[in-house]
């Protein structure tokens, strides 16, 4: 067969569901070539160094500079994403629904649990992923998986972390229906590569002793296919889409690399082939053809868990619109004036010459001569130098990317211009600062809690023994080592994230009760009658969160007051004791009978 052509489907042999899952893939794919055209435009700004690498590249001017104010915008926005959403070490607690689940030790021990898993180093870094793409794509989605990261010593002893973790999955590798009327009940299918090793992995642990043979059988199947297009001398096409794979030329050079494409479909479908309908199943997929992985999905929630939120919102489609996209013109418009204003410059400080007549070569220069002939002259054509104030507008264009964007200057650390009182500062923050609010809160209550939740779920269903858990001790101030069993982290309620939520309504709060105490109101002796300092102190250290340090105890005050006086009393006491007696030796302090006779 040296020299022929032979078409891919003579050597493979599909599953019918696997090709539906492929073509399913391909339509869902191509629904959002639009959005994946302006997320490219998007990171070409972001990391550009120069106009050259972005759409502005086209623009007939010699200068090509580039003012990253859609980078800095980025940045600033992900650096106070995270610093609100992770201010410190706690940064959620769990709600019981019932007396059982929302007792102390229940408490402590689920939130010890999950302390545990978020401190991964893990988790802060697929959550860090997930932010950015919150702001590069106006998506964020993740999954939530068991990982068993032991490893055995020489000892025979086990390090190493076993638990849920989070897994950050990009847009660019998922694929829905985006006009479903919610992300939960549409289907989903997501793209890996992986290594042929990892391929058998899944099918050795997706296969029971019942089904050996036949998943020895597929491995063989999938290593013959690749052997045979790999050594065949002869032209290798096809005529199917589906087997078109991203990133190869042709699914030939595809099976001859040592890597596998797996889409792994997640919801109901519906088998024409076998006329049977699959509710809530896992199906995985490789080489766009072949089915290695079918079974219900494990999850206790009765759902995929794959978790979506999106920044600005579209109703009628699932994929958001991120706080990037329609800046990009603004960009556009700010390094079109940039490199403007330097060709300008350039030609003021290197003017074009008028020559009128006959003129000798001459070179331009200090002091230079030159000679001319009768009624000829040269002169220097002068630009206009007013569009060197353009650096008003950029400045003006860039304020409002920063504000479109919902990260007011007071979030950098920068105080608008204007004369304020003390409150009044702090109103123009809480007001400019809704916008970053909203979606940051947004993305905590849609994204991170249900994250949270699934990890916990993942727990529950998966854990099995005892748990070694390390925690503070604020009390006694040391560190305590607790073993957890899975009844100790079941129970009915939900885990919540309170970082974002609670530090804006916390901060009005305080920024209002101190104007009202300052208040003629307050100070009327007729109303502050009524008012109870305990209650006050107590729920001041709930709203600056200073339980840690036990600020409050009732009548403290008191005997501490107590306590100085009488360390005062006795300090007086002593010194009264020291200023009545006498400094030096007085006659009544020898004795004479020990004084030689004659002294």
């Amino acid at each position: 067969m040296a020299g022929k052509t032979i078409d891919i489907t003579q050597i493979i042999t599909p599953d019918r569901l696997g090709t539906v899952i492929s073509e399913q893939w391909m339509e869902w794919n191509s629904l959002r070539n639009t959005k994946l055209t302006a997320w490219d435009e998007v990171r070409q700004y972001v990391y550009a160094t120069d106009t050259t690498q972005t759409s502005n590249s086209t623009l007939p001017w010699k200068n090509k500079t580039t003012i990253p104010k859609i980078c800095q915008v980025r940045d600033n926005l992900y650096a106070n994403y995270m610093a609100t959403m992770f201010p410190k070490d706690k940064w959620f607690e769990w709600e019981g629904t019932d007396k059982v689940s929302d007792s102390k030790d229940k408490k402590e021990a689920i939130e010890a649990y999950m302390m545990y898993a978020v401190t991964q180093p893990r988790f802060f870094e697929e959550m860090s992923k997930s932010v950015l793409d919150y702001i590069d794509y106006g998506n964020a989605i993740g999954t939530v998986e068991w990982v068993d990261e032991t490893i055995e010593l020489a000892d025979r002893t086990q390090v190493g972390y076993i638990g849920p973790a989070y897994k950050r999955i990009s847009p660019l590798d998922i694929v829905f229906n985006p006009i479903a009327a919610n992300f939960e009940n549409t289907p989903k299918i997501t793209r890996s590569f992986v290594s042929l090793g990892e391929v058998k992995k899944i099918i050795d642990n997706n296969s029971d002793p019942e089904n050996r043979k036949e998943a020895e059988e597929l491995w063989k199947y999938l290593r013959d296919v690749r052997y045979h297009a790999g050594n065949y001398t002869g032209e290798v096409t096809s005529k199917e889409m589906y087997y078109q794979m991203d990133g190869f030329s042709s699914f030939r050079i595809y099976l001859q690399s040592n890597f596998a494409e797996v889409l792994t479909f997640m919801g109901d479908i519906y088998d024409i082939e076998s006329d049977t309908f699959y509710e809530n199943y896992i199906i995985q997929v490789v080489d766009r053809h072949k089915i290695i992985c079918k079974k219900p999905n494990p999850s206790y929630l009765g759902q995929a868990p794959i978790y979506h939120t999106g920044w600005r919102k579209r109703q009628d489609n699932l994929w958001a619109m991120g706080p990037l996209d329609n800046l990009i013109g603004m960009q556009y418009r700010v390094d079109h004036i940039e490199n403007l204003k330097a060709d300008v410059f350039d030609l003021i400080a290197f003017p074009a010459f008028l020559i009128q007549g006959y003129v000798e070569d001459f070179e331009w220069g200090p002091m230079a001569r030159i000679i001319t002939d009768t009624d000829a002259k040269v002169e220097l054509i002068q630009p206009p130098f007013q569009v060197l104030q353009a650096n008003i507008e950029i400045q003006s264009l860039m304020d409002q990317m920063e504000a479109m964007a919902g990260a007011p200057k007071e979030a950098m650390g920068i105080r608008s211009p204007g004369e304020k009182t003390k409150y009044e500062v702090q109103r123009l923050e809480n007001a400019a600062a809704r916008i970053f609010q909203s979606k940051i809160n947004q993305y905590e209550a849609q994204f991170v809690e249900k994250i949270l939740n699934a990890m916990l779920e993942c727990a529950r269903r998966m854990m099995s023994g005892q748990t070694t858990v390390r925690s503070f001790d604020d009390q006694y101030k040391m560190t305590v080592f607790t073993d957890l069993t899975v009844s100790d982290v079941t129970g009915t309620g939900t885990i919540k994230p309170k970082a974002s939520r609670h530090f804006a309504e916390k901060a009005e709060k305080v920024q209002n009760l101190q104007q009202f105490f300052q208040s003629p109101v307050a100070m009327d002796p007729a109303v502050n009658v009524h008012m109870s300092g305990k209650a006050i102190a107590e729920m001041m250290e709930d709203l600056l969160e200073l339980q840690e340090y036990e600020l409050v105890v009732p009548y403290v005050r008191i005997s501490e007051q107590a306590e100085g006086q009488s360390l005062t009393q006795s300090a007086m006491e002593g010194v009264d004791e020291t200023a009545m007696t006498p400094a030096g030796i007085m006659p009544d302090d020898t004795d004479e009978s020990f004084i030689p006779e004659g002294q």
